[in-house]
């Protein structure tokens, strides 16, 4: 059986390690990354703060806390996408359209759809995109 590497983690780095977010089996201890997230500046600083977890040619898998009232403000992505909330509620923007995503809800997105995500209480949420086929010629 192949060697499951342990997600990156902020408390257990070491300067100038690599991190392995492309290893074939990857584990993520989503309440302590979430705790660490929520430590760092950039949260404090911006309102929202965000590490790569998973990271191959054709999918990313993006931890992103935020505090209440912060917003990711309006974009769109060439992969399909979701939104799944793991803390707090947000409320998924589509144009003039809500979205309410508490704890526990999961949100699929196509292509190109235009969106923002915006923290009606503190929340951390789990965004995973598979890039489309193409990505991986030029990742």
């Amino acid at each position: 059986m192949e060697k499951v590497e342990e997600g990156y983690s902020l408390a257990h780095h070491v300067e100038g390690e690599a991190r392995h977010l492309g290893a074939p089996l990857l584990r993520v201890e989503l309440a302590r990354a979430i705790e660490e997230l929520r430590q760092e500046a950039l949260l404090r600083a911006g309102g929202h703060n965000a590490k790569t977890l998973v990271k191959y040619p054709d999918l990313r898998v993006v931890l992103i806390v935020m505090k209440q009232g912060a917003s990711l403000g309006e974009h769109t992505t060439r992969g399909r996408l979701s939104i799944q909330t793991l803390e707090g509620h947000v409320l998924l923007k589509l144009g003039e359209r809500g979205v309410d995503l508490p704890t526990g809800c999961l949100m699929g997105l196509g292509p190109g759809v235009p969106h923002d995500v915006e923290a009606v209480e503190q929340s951390a949420i789990l965004l995973t995109i598979a890039w489309p086929a193409a990505r991986e010629e030029h990742a």
